[in-house]
């Protein structure tokens, strides 16, 4: 994709020139030709699921599952995390995104999606910037820390290197999210009523796959 971004831009366009020109497709095109649509999302939104995956560029969860717009509910961040339950003083982006979510827009469903050549996993399994200082990779590292007890057996089985131990740690990250989200009290509630269902995914770039976590087995397996 970066190199037929490449061959489309002028050399003397910049990235935001040539997101602009973008802009203008889409505003000419599709936004144009689905105008009603948008004009009943921009009255207000209500989806039903809510996505918590990767801020990777490669993994738009709108353009893999594709929806329109109101269809879901996404938050992105690096190895699509979700921090534990806390209260400690701070700034809580994805809990305050689940907190939203959950409560007042009521999901039904939240999916958490991992991908394939994820950096923030492979950064967790060979902890390359354990130590580093904030602004030079400190807030990363601190971030994936949430994968630390994960890590040590899959570094200690499949070592921390190759393709092999960078999946393990892929699906396990997932696994990680899904069990922190069920220490949040809403979430907990709401899924024990039968009002919430959480979903684990992973997403093969490499290939396109989607797969889909079964919790019962553990295992996960092509959509």
């Amino acid at each position: 994709m970066a190199e037929g971004i490449a061959f489309r831009m002028s050399t003397d366009n910049t990235p935001l020139d040539h997101l602009v020109e973008g802009y203008r497709r889409f505003r000419e095109g599709h936004w144009f030709e689905e105008r009603e649509r948008w004009e009943e999302a921009a009255k207000g939104q209500s989806p039903q699921v809510m996505v918590i995956s990767c801020s990777d560029s490669r993994v738009d969860p709108s353009q893999i599952f594709d929806v329109a717009p109101g269809e879901i509910f996404a938050v992105r961040n690096v190895a699509a995390l979700v921090p534990p339950f806390e209260t400690t003083p701070g700034q809580h982006g994805v809990s305050a995104a689940l907190e939203f979510a959950v409560q007042f827009l009521k999901v039904r469903e939240v999916v958490v999606m991992g991908h394939g050549l994820c950096g923030g996993c492979q950064a967790a399994l060979t902890q390359d910037l354990h130590g580093t200082e904030p602004g030079e990779g400190g807030f990363v590292s601190t971030w994936i820390s949430l994968l630390d007890q994960a890590r040590e057996p899959i570094a200690a089985k499949l070592g921390t290197v190759g393709r092999e131990a960078e999946r393990a740690m892929e699906l396990e990250a997932v696994k990680v999210s899904l069990a922190n989200l069920r220490t949040f009290p809403c979430v907990r509630e709401k899924e024990a009523s039968g009002e919430l269902t959480l979903r684990g995914a992973h997403f093969a770039i490499s290939d396109g796959v989607l797969y889909l976590l079964d919790e019962k087995t553990g295992e996960f397996a092509p959509a």
